[in-house]
């Protein structure tokens, strides 16, 4: 099912420039497969997101630093292999190079997750994510990112997945479903059930609305 990268050589002469423009990343990619140490600049770029990524999946600042660093060594030594899959329903700057990434990051976050299991940690949902766009006001926004990070900690995986990816490291629905393996659709039905349980934990539906926790197109 791979599909082939339609700017090699080879790719028919009318297919380049309908998604020439899809891959912002393919000017560095195509830089650092050539030259490894120019590899940096995409480091430069991703590391914050696939950092935060890794946090809200973790918790932990110390797993989601390792977490981060490994997927990085894993995209530099993989990165000969990578094939851009882009296609014409990703739109404006979409970035198979990114999906690619967090692609690997969750795959690592998987693994440190295994690790955990043999040490105790502390969950997400006892994480507090202090608002720092205002000082002034941290100890009531701390207060109410807690209660939402703890609704969004007890969601289901996936669910859990798409509203990180979505909401802290704003990738596009198409993006996610790359990351995620799933259809458009899936994605779209996941991060409206966690939206919907998310505001039921805090209260919105406190009289106990109906319960659907399994994931769209899986068995619960």
């Amino acid at each position: 099912m791979a599909r082939r990268a339609l700017w090699r050589s080879g790719a028919a002469k009318d297919a380049v420039p309908r998604i020439a423009h899809l891959d912002r990343d393919r000017p560095l990619v195509q830089a650092a497969q050539a030259d490894p140490a120019r590899f940096d600049a995409l480091y430069r770029r991703y590391l914050a997101r696939v950092y935060s990524y890794a946090y809200y999946e973790l918790g932990d600042h110390h797993a989601a630093e390792d977490v981060t660093e490994a997927t990085f060594v894993s995209a530099l030594t993989n990165l000969p292999r990578f094939q851009e899959r882009a296609r014409p329903s990703d739109g404006e700057g979409a970035s198979t190079f990114k999906v690619w990434l967090f692609q690997i990051a969750r795959n690592e976050i998987a693994a440190e997750r295994r690790r955990a299991r043999r040490r105790p940690t502390e969950p997400i949902g006892d994480t507090i994510v202090a608002d720092p766009l205002n000082v002034e006001d941290a100890a009531v926004r701390r207060d109410q990112a807690r209660a939402a990070w703890r609704a969004v900690g007890r969601l289901p995986g996936e669910r859990r997945q798409a509203m990180v990816l979505r909401f802290v490291d704003e990738l596009s629905t198409a993006e996610i479903a790359g990351v995620l393996g799933r259809s458009e659709g899936a994605v779209r039905v996941l991060i409206h059930r966690a939206l919907r349980s998310v505001a039921r934990d805090l209260g919105g539906s406190a009289g106990g609305g109906e319960r659907d926790d399994g994931e769209p197109g899986r068995p619960s």
